[in-house]
């Protein structure tokens, strides 16, 4: 993948720009900094103070932007909770300190659910085009696990022609941050078949569903 990296005199901005899904919640959070349809470099990473450009950039659901801090100060860390949050007819918002087989380690992503990405396992906006239909609001499930546990790693692999293995506690959330589940091991459904999104029923097979 290639990063663009805007180097500011406090702050310097990376901007991975294949797992962009166009939130816009930098160009609308820091106008100064994400300068929407400009010709040439659209960062200025001396647009607004370090604090505030770091918090655009946890803002980015998809960790397309990250940032370095050179003053000093506060780095982005690894969540108090970890969670998933299931998008409406979208893709898997992922926020923990999250290892993806074959991807290294990142803190935030968004997962392909619908299996038209042309980038998997990221999301790619292919669920737009597609036409992919899938509730943001599943039904709520009984756990015993408490909020202070959901946190540590949380491994994400894969699986081929399958679905995400999920393994590491954490808490998957509806669309409007309601607690659908809290899990240690979980397997989600990434081909868009499913009868039982997010969850994996085993549709892939059926469906002829092919993914490495």
């Amino acid at each position: 993948m290639t990063v663009d990296i805007t180097e500011g005199e406090k702050i310097s901005v990376s901007f991975d720009g294949q797992r962009c899904i166009h939130a816009r919640r930098c160009v609308t959070g820091e106008p100064s900094v994400f300068r929407a349809n400009v010709e040439g470099p659209w960062i200025d990473a001396n647009g607004a103070t370090a604090g505030e450009i770091l918090a655009v950039a946890l803002n980015c659901p998809s960790g397309a932007i990250t940032v370095r801090r050179k003053d000093g100060g506060v780095e982005e860390r690894a969540p108090k909770a970890n969670k998933i949050l299931v998008r409406e007819n979208g893709p898997l918002a992922v926020n923990a300190e999250v290892i993806i087989d074959g991807y290294g380690e990142m803190l935030r992503v968004t997962l392909c659910r619908c299996g038209l990405s042309q980038n998997k396992p990221f999301c790619d906006n292919s669920h737009i085009k597609g036409g992919f239909t899938a509730t943001g609001e599943p039904v709520s499930k009984d756990s015993t696990l408490a909020i202070t546990e959901l946190v540590g790693p949380v491994t994400i692999t894969p699986q081929p022609n399958g679905p995400y293995m999920v393994t590491g506690k954490l808490e998957m959330e509806s669309g409007t941050g309601r607690n659908v589940n809290r899990v240690e091991k979980t397997w989600l459904c990434r081909c868009g078949h499913s009868a039982n999104k997010p969850y994996c029923d085993g549709s892939h097979k059926a469906a002829g569903f092919i993914a490495q």
